[in-house]
């Protein structure tokens, strides 16, 4: 795959597997995780269940956790690698009984091209279904009203059986905008009236609907990098054709189609992968059993190249970007608010000098913090907080700005998921 021809629009709006792009509008959103509180809706992602004998040994052959310890009704952010140790996919796992997991995400087109090519006792079993999350300061408010008081008992990355609107639910305690909440799923035929439940029990906590334009500033403000956005999938290199020929055969468009934008340029589409070091998950990786990838990512943890970090953008420098489009001359390229909505890796180069030291994916304005911030995959001896560095802004051969920058934490907001609910 040459990059270059990676380098155009995708079809379709990106931001409408969410339902619509705003709901009341993004800034408002996108205070509802720090204020109040949101119900967004993520049953696009694709489910399947595995059952059987083998179930944890193909899951442990192709992902870099530990299944050592996995309790039923528990749940694990999983990632499978290639044998280069560069993500291919990732999602959640959770275990519902001695032979049965379930699992969302992309990571099931892998999983199953590993299943039909091994000698595993293992039964793939596709499922349609919703996946709500309800999340913020006053979500145990909501789900409380809701269910009782029992939902608090929930522990962080547990999953408990309730009722809503007469209806069975899963509610995973997770809490993907970095604040206290919960996953509730279900069969696809219960989504409305769990949905609407949910939004009548809010309404006195001013619960928001989470629309596809803020909900990626939660991503970023808690650091969680996302295929497409911060990484492309490993599945371009010659010995994975027959994978990806399979990957885009089963998938719509907007999830098929991988595109790039940004200042950064290489002649090799590798140098967009990312490995689980580089993304923040290595606590993940265990070598207490061999995977696939796993040689390479013991090389990595022993000596990483590079971290993921956060990057405070110069809001002077940022306002000279719009300030651009009222001046006479070319223009720099637009930064949509909060951030780019088409579906693009916008990867654009770090540099200290004229020294290159990372790449800065998931531009995105934060209301709450009133700054320009982005994730960086960022070479170690530049990682230190405080570090300034710049940020080339701009497409190849169009006119660029030098955006200054400071490495900050990731995540950048405060991790407030494994509060106690009973405190709440």
């Amino acid at each position: 795959m040459n990059p270059t021809d990676m380098r155009q629009t995708p079809e379709g709006y990106f931001t409408t597997r969410w339902g619509l792009a705003e709901y009341t509008d993004w800034i408002d959103e996108s205070m509802s995780w720090k204020d109040n509180c949101y119900i967004g809706d993520w049953s696009f992602l694709w489910q399947r269940r595995y059952k059987g004998p083998d179930v944890l040994k193909l899951f442990s052959d192709f992902s870099v956790n530990s299944f050592a310890k996995f309790d039923i009704d528990q749940s694990k952010h999983v990632t499978h690698t290639t044998r280069h140790g560069k993500v291919i996919a990732e999602g959640i796992l959770t275990r519902l009984s001695e032979d049965e997991v379930r699992l969302f995400g992309r990571g099931t087109f892998w999983i199953d091209y590993q299943l039909k090519r091994g000698s595993y006792q293992v039964e793939s079993i596709a499922e349609e279904g919703y996946n709500f999350q309800v999340a913020g300061p006053k979500a145990a408010a909501v789900m409380e009203k809701l269910v009782g008081d029992s939902i608090r008992d929930i522990k962080f990355m547990r999953n408990g059986e309730c009722v809503i609107a007469g209806r069975t639910v899963i509610a995973l305690r997770q809490g993907m905008s970095g604040e206290p909440g919960w996953e509730l799923q279900g069969p696809a035929e219960d989504a409305k009236a769990v949905y609407d439940a949910v939004l009548e029990a809010g309404a006195e906590f001013g619960i928001r609907k989470l629309g596809g334009r803020a909900a990626f500033i939660n991503h970023l403000e808690a650091c969680f990098p996302t295929i497409v956005t911060d990484y492309l999938p490993a599945i371009f290199d010659e010995e994975l054709k027959d994978y990806l020929a399979e990957f885009k055969a089963g998938l719509p468009a907007f999830a098929s189609t991988f595109n790039i934008a940004g200042s950064f340029e290489s002649d090799n589409v590798a140098d967009w992968y990312r490995s689980p070091v580089e993304l923040g998950w290595g606590k993940n990786i265990k070598f207490d059993h061999d995977f696939l990838g796993r040689e390479a990512l013991e090389a990595e943890v022993a000596q990483p190249r590079r971290l993921i970090r956060t990057l405070v953008w110069n809001a002077d420098d940022v306002v000279d970007v719009y300030a651009s489009l009222f001046r006479s001359g070319e223009p720099y390229h637009f930064m949509e608010m909060p951030r780019d909505q088409r579906g693009f890796m916008y990867a654009d180069s770090v540099k200290i000098g004229e020294e290159s030291v990372g790449v800065s994916t998931s531009r995105g304005y934060s209301y709450y913090f009133r700054q320009m911030l982005s994730l960086c995959a960022i070479d170690v001896e530049h990682a230190e907080i405080g570090t300034e560095v710049t940020v080339i802004w701009g497409e190849p051969g169009q006119a660029q700005k030098t955006v200054r920058a400071t490495v900050a934490a990731a995540p950048y907001k405060t991790d407030n998921r494994r509060v106690d609910m009973h405190t709440v």
